[in-house]
This record gives C-alpha cells, structure tokens and sequence, in this order.
C-alpha cells in the first residue's frame, strides 16, 4: 500500500541553498540590530562616564559606572556572536574579502551597523532572489 506521490516545483522545499542564505541574512540582520544597539548604549556610557563624571569617581579617582559596568561585557560577547554571524552570511554569499572586513568593522564603528546592515540585508536578498528564480 505504498503511495507514489509526485510532488510539483511549486509545493517542494526550496533550495537549500536559499534556505540558508535566508536563515543566514535573517541571522545577521538580528545580530547587526543588537550590536549596534549595545555599542550605542556602550558609547552612551563611555561620555557620561568619562566626559561629563556624571557619577562621580570613587576613592581612588576612577570614574564610577553611570549604566553599569555590564554594558562593555554584553557587548563584547555579543559582538563575538555578531562575527559568527558575519562569517556565516559572507560565506554563503561568497562576497570578498573586503565586504567581510567591512561587516566586522560595522560591529565595533558606531551606527555603522546599522547602515550596512540595510545595505548588506537588501544586496543579499537581490542575490537570493537571483538564485532562486535561476536555480528554482
């Protein structure tokens, strides 16, 4: 009683190649959006810290945290995250080298993330696009 069941192009998974530059441009858009927010936080903290004294300093003459010590640390894990993700996406799209050296920069250059991200996110899915309509 086995069936043979045929499926058509149009209810088949797709490519797995675009299933995964999907996942990977869906993966680095997120990641792109959390590092720039925690390094914009971060620089928030660095000016009020350093700038401005807004907390005052403690015996010794360091500046005390204004947000909270916390803010460099996430941002450095998650930036490591961040390169994970920038290395996934720039090589399953297999762009040059400068376009990875660029993407790692944009996690630690403030802003910046989020001006490439929009740049990289709308090149990767022109590409995608590409690939499926001539792959699909």
């Amino acid at each position: 009683m086995s069936e043979n069941v045929t499926e058509s192009p149009t209810t088949t998974s797709a490519d797995p190649w675009v299933r995964k530059a999907r996942g990977a441009t869906l993966r680095y858009r997120v990641m792109a959006w959390i590092t720039g927010t925690l390094l914009l936080l971060l620089c928030v903290e660095l000016i009020l810290k350093y700038v401005f004294h807004a907390n005052g300093v403690d015996a010794s003459g360091t500046p005390n945290p204004v947000i909270g010590a916390w803010i460099a640390y996430a941002h450095g894990w998650v930036y490591v995250v961040y390169l994970v993700t920038v290395f996934d996406l720039w090589s399953k799209m297999r762009w040059r080298v400068g376009r990875l050296a660029t993407m790692a920069a944009a996690g630690v250059v403030p802003v910046m993330s989020f001006v490439l991200e929009r740049k990289v996110h709308a090149q990767a899915l022109a590409r995608i696009a590409a690939a499926g309509g001539a792959r699909g």
